[in-house]
């Protein structure tokens, strides 16, 4: 099978094409390399990909792609996906991932593609209070506008479906952290952060939670949705591991051997979420995906990962210091 992976020199996407190369996959990657899309992540697989530097959002180019290619699936990542920024700068976030998936989305439908993967979030569900979890069938009630970029991405795919025929397959995936990772997510910045000693911003209390899902469990979890996962289909990809955003900066810190006096509250997000969860039960019971990694385990390789890559943190933090004056403020 030959895979055009959107977004394949990003966080998630890369993890997924180095583990559809490893399985013998044929991969085409575009990526409009942003600053979160970066070729280093691709480097151990570069001599047997395809890659075209394209903006999704730019058909002409795209549909040239799919010419040369002739995809029979396509895995579609590519978005912008920082809320801090969708805050900040909107309207990237509504072209990018809903204008973007559109041309995608059209081009699948002409070019005939078989099967179709299209990336959502956890997001799009909107927030939790302390019980329950949202599961493929609880209503969107996206509250940031990248969430509601992203509920729009998602209903598109569904309307493909629907409408036209498109074999469209969507996935929910939660909170995802690892190797790569860009830092401007919550685990890549206190790290970066402590390593320097300096202050570790966290919104309001930092009680705030989240679902943790190693990359590689979720990569894997999205290959066997292309393989075995049904058309017209949600599958919520998550882990069970619910934890409170000021339980990860202490977990990191005690880590590196640092001391939370270095942790600095700062004034909330906007329409800050209070809670994400979901249940996985459907895709652990329909194609028999379970997430591997816990917490600790997924949480001391990414800390020694970025221990040992210190060169490629320091080169993106430094990329970020202006937009941390403009988010973190306290």
């Amino acid at each position: 099978m030959k895979l055009l992976v959107t977004g394949g020199a990003g966080f998630i996407g890369s993890e997924f094409v180095r583990q559809a190369v490893r399985k013998g996959y044929q991969v085409a990657v575009v990526d409009a390399l942003t600053y979160a899309g970066d070729l280093e992540r691709l480097k151990e697989v570069k001599s047997k990909i395809n890659f075209y530097q394209v903006d999704i959002k730019d058909y002409a180019c795209l549909e040239e792609v799919f010419k040369q290619e002739r995809p029979d699936a396509v895995v579609h990542f590519a978005a912008e996906s920082h809320v801090d920024r969708s805050i900040l700068e909107p309207r990237a976030f509504l072209q990018t991932n809903i204008e973007g998936t559109f041309n995608i989305l059209e081009l699948a439908k002409a070019f005939k593609v078989k099967r179709f993967v299209n990336v959502s979030t956890d997001e799009v569900y909107g927030e939790l209070g302390d019980a329950g979890k949202f599961t493929e069938d609880s209503p969107l009630k996206p509250n940031s506008p990248y969430s509601v970029s992203k509920a729009s991405q998602d209903m598109l795919g569904r309307a493909y479906f629907r409408t036209y025929g498109l074999p469209v397959i969507t996935v929910r995936p939660s909170n995802n952290y690892g190797p790569w990772q860009y830092p401007e997510k919550l685990i890549p910045v206190v790290i970066a952060k402590a390593l320097k000693d300096e202050p570790i911003p966290i919104y309001g209390t930092g009680q705030n939670v989240r679902e943790w899902l190693y990359v590689s469990d979720c990569a894997e979890a999205i290959l066997m949705v292309l393989e075995r996962g049904i058309p017209g289909e949600v599958y919520n990809i998550a882990s069970g591991i619910e934890k409170r955003n000021i339980e990860v900066v202490k977990a990191i810190l005690k880590l590196l051997g640092k001391p939370e006096s270095l942790i600095e509250f700062v004034k909330d997000r906007p329409g800050h979420d209070y809670r994400y969860a979901m249940d996985a039960s459907k895709i652990n019971r329909e194609l028999g995906w379970k997430a591997k990694t816990d917490f600790e385990t997924g949480l001391a390789l990414t800390v020694r990962w970025y221990l040992e890559h210190r060169d490629w943190l320091e080169r993106k933090v430094a990329e970020l210091k202006d937009f941390w004056k403009k988010v973190y403020k306290k």
